[in-house]
């Protein structure tokens, strides 16, 4: 992903959705791994969702820690770490509106 996407909020945003390429999969994958980050995203209700998350095991409780439950990982959609509700949550590539990097 380049900073072509940057707005003045810290904010990734694209009309063509490159969050659902390989590369902005992977992009999103390691702000995740790196931080916790912002993603707004549309609910399978059609209501609008700003979560704060992470996959980053530092931000993560003990109790809520993965702990290999052999699930396969899905192409389409992303579990992280809602670091508010203290929760696993997931959410679609191709539902994802923005991504609000913490500077």
């Amino acid at each position: 992903m380049t900073n072509k996407f940057t707005t003045p909020e810290n904010k990734f945003t694209t009309p063509e959705n490159e969050f659902t390429t390989p590369e902005g999969k992977e992009w999103l994958k390691k702000m995740l791994m790196f931080d916790r980050t912002e993603v707004v995203f549309t609910k399978k209700d059609g209501t609008e969702r700003k979560m704060l998350c992470t996959i980053n095991q530092n931000y993560i409780n003990e109790e809520a820690k993965p702990k290999g439950t052999g699930r396969v990982k899905s192409d389409e959609a992303l579990a992280v770490f809602d670091v508010e509700l203290q929760e696993w949550r997931s959410f679609r590539f191709d539902s994802i509106k923005s991504v609000g990097l913490l500077l």
